[in-house]
């Protein structure tokens, strides 16, 4: 579903990526691992059209995406669960999931019961204003704004960062849900060794704008992919 091949990208002068591959298929989670600074942000930010690359190729499917603007590739089928959620505080949360429904057509523009299935809080709190969501009810939210796209590659950054662990035992189910509907891909960014090394079907672990080390869960040695993750 998604191949990135041998992408640079820069901030300025800087290099924030070197000659990075990455691949995802569909129904089943690709996991990049890394310490904080080292690019798997940019990576992300690349794939969705946050930030522009330089040098190399990103496809969907058969399509080349690499030039396409945000909302095309939103359009194109990806979504983005962003690092630190960026919902909108004052939109209730019925609201925020309907910004879902840019990227659709018409026929398309629904909240699937499926989505309060998966997170039946946001069911309970309809009406209640974003802002006033627990930091672990506004990641179901990002999540669940996310579903209402009908996406072929989530991209998740941190979905972890900062929630509790209830909470995150809850998203967890949830990706293993959507993985074995096997109607998507699933890239998920995580600092949370054990959780992701549960959750994924292969990994990536990147160092200084590079992928040092990737390949198939079966054969990840626990010990080689810890030490890129110790400061």
């Amino acid at each position: 579903m998604l191949k990135v091949e041998g992408i640079d990208l820069h901030y300025g002068a800087a290099k924030a990526l070197r000659d990075v591959s990455l691949t995802a298929e569909m129904g089943r989670v690709t996991c990049v691992l890394g310490r904080n600074g080292v690019g798997k942000t940019s990576l992300m930010r690349a794939i969705v059209g946050q930030q522009p690359i330089s040098k190399g190729a990103i496809r969907l499917g058969e399509q080349d995406i690499s030039r396409l603007a945000p909302y095309d590739r939103a359009r194109s089928g990806i979504a983005f669960v962003p690092q630190g959620r960026e919902i909108f505080p004052l939109l209730t949360v019925k609201e925020n999931l309907e910004t879902g429904f840019a990227p659709l057509k018409r026929r398309d523009r629904y909240v699937s019961t499926e989505i309060y299935d998966l997170f039946p809080v946001l069911k309970d709190m309809l009406h209640r204003r974003g802002g006033d969501l627990s930091g672990g009810q506004q990641q179901q939210l990002a999540i669940g704004r996310a579903l209402v796209t009908h996406p072929r590659l989530l991209v998740l950054d941190e979905p972890t960062e900062g929630i509790q662990p209830s909470i995150i035992k809850d998203i967890g189910r949830a990706i293993t849900y959507l993985r074995g509907k096997g109607e998507m891909a699933i890239v998920l960014v995580e600092q949370y060794f054990e959780w992701a090394r549960d959750l994924c079907d292969t990994y990536a672990v990147m160092d200084r704008g590079q992928v040092v080390e990737a390949g198939p869960r079966s054969g990840m040695v626990e010990s080689e992919v810890r030490k890129w993750l110790s400061v």
